[in-house]
């Protein structure tokens, strides 16, 4: 037995899984010491560990099996996580990016190996294609640094898209003629494939994602489906003759908007591939390199230094030249360059397909000395790639906290602290998603969750939903890291209960959920949301909504005339945005002109990426007619306004059922804005002749507005 565990290579499957754990721990921790990347520890473990090493562990199926999803899960996390607001701005610098970083590597390597190397001209057009492409390798250190919606990333992960796509191309098209088999016939049946593949991931996917998101809310369920669309869209990406890492890519694409960055869903499909898959393709890809050749072969040595010089100086010049195009800084360049110069999947898949490809009969496009190459190309322009990006990100990151001291942000007179009532089980789930979308995730707060028990219905069974309620609420909390505070409190009046616990926790706002009508004759919103609109002055967002949050397609948002002059004006609209850019949704504002404008202009100055659109609403009155415009994965938004405030109107006492008669089956969201000047958020604008009302004709209007109030 004891011969068994130490016969080489281990073959023990529990050996084998415990010596790469020790790795993923081991590696990071004593790299961090020696400010290197811990990708490229991942690497040289493989390296040292595999066949060609220390004999270790040999390469075996599970390392081909978690390879290959982990390589899916690095170009699967990169479409999850793009700004799609982000991609569109800069779809067009992508495309030009993708064109300088496909052609110049193409026309480098062509020169390397017909003029350098001496190989033929196919062998060299399929260098080219090696060349040409890269794999997003790095990507995991772009996302520890949390500079994934810099502008430099989107357009090189665009770029990798599109340089990956020609040199499949290309690479299908040489094969198709060195097998005769490429006509008119073969490229048709490829521009099929390539249409069904796309009909599929752009129609079929969405919809069947939106109606399980909506059925099924189980955590584990939703985990397993979108592994399952991730590799079903490697496969149909396979059979259309293109690379899985491609149909990974669009699947993340596809589902981007399903799963937003502070969802529990999220979470754990970031931990899981960062924890596991993405170091396992890592060693991998370490143990299929073979450095003895090195010391031994003058040819190998050649090929490999020419490679690299190669594929490194013509990536480096498609980057600066994209810098100088678009006028990016210093940090960016290098972040376009990293990201970009790493060959790794693709590379080997190529190189794999050349050596079993004939020129002639017997005759390989590609011999073992052009695979020994590659594969020390992959790790060496792995390790370049890890430092370039790991600079450029640090670069990045510290030019956007100068950038954030200099400028006025609103965030540093935000008391952001968010309340939640939770007393039905039903409506925990889209309260605490929706406060973790509204919550600033820069000021780190958590939320606070409170359970409020009749003192009159005291006993066992009442203390065990309590208990229960907090304990689904703080496990949604955990699952997308986000801190939670929760409190049980006796009581006999709830509402004074509930704004005596707001006050002593210094809370910011509240959020609570629409009551359950029990009586024909009830108030919509309910006596305990009424009672905290008259008793308290902060800002209260009341939720009802019908499916799970992520499944929203679009937002409309009504807002009153004169709301500019409420002092929480700008805290609820920094809400809408923050939840509207975390759902990947589209914001739409009806207010009238005044209100609209100002409006547009502060998204257009705060949140550019978010797709915001203005409407005119000419007067209240015509807010129901919003029923034509709102449909079943929408959400209305109504900003109201308390009696005696600024904005408020006689017609807002009809909002209750306004909502109840035309919008019974759609999602809502209605907002009492803060009353309250002191703490408020506060907004500068950039545009030095614009300037907001002047806090006198603010108070004077708020008096005659309470006075007017108070007389009706």
């Amino acid at each position: 037995m004891i011969s068994t565990y130490l016969h080489l290579p281990i073959t023990n499957p529990t050996w084998i899984f415990f010596l790469v754990l020790c790795i993923i721990l081991f590696a990071p921790m004593i790299l961090s010491k020696l400010h290197i990347p811990h990708l490229i520890g991942m690497i040289l473990a493989g390296v040292l560990i595999g066949e060609n090493g220390l004999n270790l562990l040999q390469r075996d199926a599970s390392f081909e099996l978690f390879g290959q999803v982990g390589i899916y899960f690095i170009m699967f996390l990169a479409g999850l996580e793009m700004d799609m607001q982000n991609l569109k701005l800069n779809r067009t610098r992508g495309i030009i990016f993708g064109a300088l970083t496909t052609l110049i590597p193409f026309g480098f390597g062509f020169v390397t190996g017909y003029f350098l190397l001496g190989y033929s001209i196919p062998a060299s057009l399929l260098l080219s294609c090696i060349m040409a492409s890269h794999t997003l390798v790095a990507y995991t250190i772009v996302g520890r640094y949390g500079v994934t919606r810099n502008p430099a990333v989107t357009i090189s992960v665009v770029a990798t898209m599109i340089a990956l796509l020609a040199s499949l191309i290309f690479l299908a098209a040489m094969g198709g003629v060195l097998n005769g088999s490429s006509d008119v016939w073969f490229w048709m049946l490829f521009l099929g494939k390539c249409a069904i593949f796309a009909f599929v991931e752009f129609f079929i996917v969405p919809r069947l994602t939106r109606f399980f998101f909506r059925k099924f809310i189980e955590p584990v369920m939703q985990f397993t489906y979108t592994l399952a669309i991730v590799f079903f869209s490697a496969a149909l990406a396979g059979v259309c003759g293109l690379e899985g890492i491609l149909g990974a890519f669009l699947s993340g694409l596809v589902l981007n908007r399903f799963i937003p960055h502070t969802s529990p869903l999220m979470n754990r499909l970031e931990f899981v591939g960062n924890a596991l898959f993405v170091p396992y393709f890592l060693i991998g890809v370490g143990m299929l390199i073979n450095i003895s050749p090195m010391f031994h072969e003058i040819q190998a040595v050649l090929v490999v230094i020419a490679m690299v010089i190669a594929g490194t100086v013509s990536k480096y010049i498609a980057a600066q030249c994209a810098k100088r195009i678009f006028k990016f800084s210093s940090g960016e360049g290098l972040m376009m360059f990293g990201l970009t110069e790493a060959h790794a999947a693709g590379a080997l898949a190529m190189v794999l397909v050349g050596t079993k490809l004939e020129t002639a009969p017997g005759v390989p496009l590609m011999n073992s000395a052009v695979l020994d190459g590659v594969v020390m190309m992959i790790l060496i322009s792995c390790i370049i790639s890890s430092i370039a990006t790991d600079q450029a990100a640090k670069k990045i990151k510290l030019y956007e906290k100068e950038e954030k001291s200099v400028r006025h942000d609103s965030t540093s007179l935000d008391d952001e602290k968010i309340l939640i009532p939770i007393n039905y089980k039903g409506n925990i789930q889209p309260l605490m998603q929706s406060a973790i979308m509204m919550r600033n995730q820069k000021l780190k707060r958590g939320l606070i969750c409170l359970n409020i028990i009749n003192d009159a219905d005291l006993n066992d069974k009442t203390r065990a939903n309590s208990q229960e309620c907090l304990d689904m609420a703080a496990k949604i909390a955990a699952a997308s890291d986000v801190p939670v505070q929760t409190q049980t409190r006796l009581a006999v009046n709830f509402v004074t209960a509930t704004i005596h616990s707001f006050n002593e926790n210094h809370a910011s706002e509240m959020i609570i959920g629409l009551h359950r009508k029990v009586h024909e004759g009830d108030n919509y919103f309910g006596q305990f949301a009424m009672g905290l609109v008259e008793g308290m002055s902060r800002q209260l967002t009341i939720v009802n909504l019908k499916q799970p949050a992520h499944t929203l397609h679009h937002i409309y948002v009504a807002v009153p005339d004169k709301a500019q002059y409420e002092k929480g004006f700008y805290r609820w609209i920094n809400r809408l945005a923050r939840m509207t850019a975390d759902l990947g949704a589209s914001i739409e504002f009806f207010s009238p002109e005044s209100t609209g404008n100002l409006i547009m202009r502060y998204m257009k100055e705060r949140h550019k990426s978010v797709r915001a659109e203005y409407s005119e609403l000419y007067t209240w009155d015509d807010f129901p007619a919003l029923r034509h415009e709102v449909k079943r994965d929408d959400l209305l938004v109504v900003v109201t306004a308390r009696k005696g405030s600024i904005s408020y109107q006689n017609s807002f006492s009809k909002i209750g059922n306004q909502l109840e008669n035309e919008f019974a089956n759609n999602n809502i969201m209605v907002i009492y804005p803060d009353q309250q000047e002191e703490n408020n958020e506060t907004y500068t604008f950039s545009d030095p002749h614009y300037s907001t009302p002047s806090t006198a004709n603010t108070r004077v209007t708020q008096w005659f507005s309470k006075w007017i109030g108070e007389m009706g």
